[in-house]
C-alpha cells in the first residue's frame, strides 16, 4: 500500500473529515475502492460515503463507520493508505525517470516485466546500460504523475556493475 493522504482534522459533529493528499490528485482517487488507516499496526479498510474536493489537494470526506465527532477526532492526524500502487502496476511507466530517495537519477524506464508476484522495471541508466529493478510497493517512496518521476529504494547490489 502507498501512503496517499493524511487526515488533517474533523469537520462538524457528524464524522466528516478534512484530508490532504500527497503525490496523488484527489480527482485520481477511485472512490469505489477502500482506503486504509492503521490501527494497532493493522490496516483497516474504509470506503468513501461522500467526497467533496476542496482546492487542489484536499477533500472533505465521510468514511464508512465514522459517524461522530469522537470517531472523527480519533482519526485526526492519521495516515491514509490505498492500494494505489496495485492499480499503477499495469500502467505504462515507459519514459518515467527513476530516482533514489536521495535524488540520484537511476535512469529512464524502457519497459516492465509483469512476472507474477515480482513485477520489475527495465531502466536505461545514463551510461546506456539497462538494469532490471524490482517494482514492489515496499520499495516505492512516491509517484509523481506530473513530472513522471518514480522514487524507488533500490536493494544493495542491484546497481553495482
Amino acid at each position: 500500500m502507498l501512503r496517499i493522504a493524511q487526515v488533517l482534522k474533523s469537520n462538524g459533529t457528524d464524522g466528516e473529515l478534512l484530508i490532504s493528499f500527497f503525490d496523488v490528485a484527489p480527482e485520481d482517487i477511485d472512490l469505489q475502492e477502500p482506503v486504509f488507516i492503521e490501527f494497532d499496526g493493522l490496516p483497516v479498510p474504509f470506503y468513501f460515503e461522500s467526497f467533496n474536493q476542496r482546492g487542489t489537494n484536499r477533500a472533505l470526506v465521510r468514511l464508512t463507520g465514522v459517524r461522530s465527532l469522537k470517531d472523527a477526532d480519533e482519526l485526526s492526524g492519521a495516515a491514509v493508505y490505498a492500494d494505489y500502487f496495485e492499480e499503477e502496476v499495469g500502467d505504462d511507466f515507459t519514459g518515467w525517470t527513476v530516482k533514489t530517495p536521495e535524488g540520484l537519477v537511476i535512469g529512464t524506464v524502457t519497459d516492465y516485466e509483469d512476472i507474477p508476484g515480482n513485477t520489475c522495471l527495465w531502466v536505461r541508466r545514463p551510461d546506456g546500460t539497462e538494469v532490471l529493478l524490482p517494482f514492489h510497493e515496499d520499495l516505492v517512496h512516491s509517484l509523481d504523475e506530473k513530472s513522471e518521476t518514480l522514487i524507488l529504494s533500490v536493494p544493495d547490489g542491484i546497481l553495482d556493475l
